[in-house]
């Protein structure tokens, strides 16, 4: 999977506005957690499908944990290791953590995001 890296807070403003075209999943992912390597695994296998219709952006967590509060602040949302948020229009259309990361389920919410 192609991810773009969230590294800078400002990013967040760019990738809120990417978000208006096509929807946006980060994934907030903890290099030291065996359930989270679970959860990237479990989206690289359907790295095709899920670039088709979204972006993926990829936050390390131990590397940039002050970018995770942040995001965990705009959108509202519980911090959580893993934890995907798919945004669209600037807004959470779906969040999971742990074993709710699911291609499936992200791949349904980004079709139910299109047809709007």
């Amino acid at each position: 999977m192609t991810w773009t890296p969230l590294i800078t807070v400002e990013q967040l403003d760019i990738l809120s506005q990417d978000s208006q075209r096509k929807p946006v999943m980060f994934l907030k992912h903890s290099t030291r957690c065996s359930i989270s390597s679970a959860a990237l695994a479990r989206l690289e296998r359907q790295a095709e499908a899920l670039e088709a219709v979204c972006q993926p952006v990829y936050l390390d967590l131990l590397a940039y944990r002050p970018i995770s509060n942040a995001l965990a602040e705009r959108y509202q949302i519980q911090h959580e290791s893993p934890q995907v948020l798919l945004i669209s229009g600037g807004k959470v259309i779906w969040h999971g953590s742990h074993m709710e990361i699911q291609p499936s389920e992200i791949l349904d919410a980004c079709r139910d995001a299109a047809s709007i």
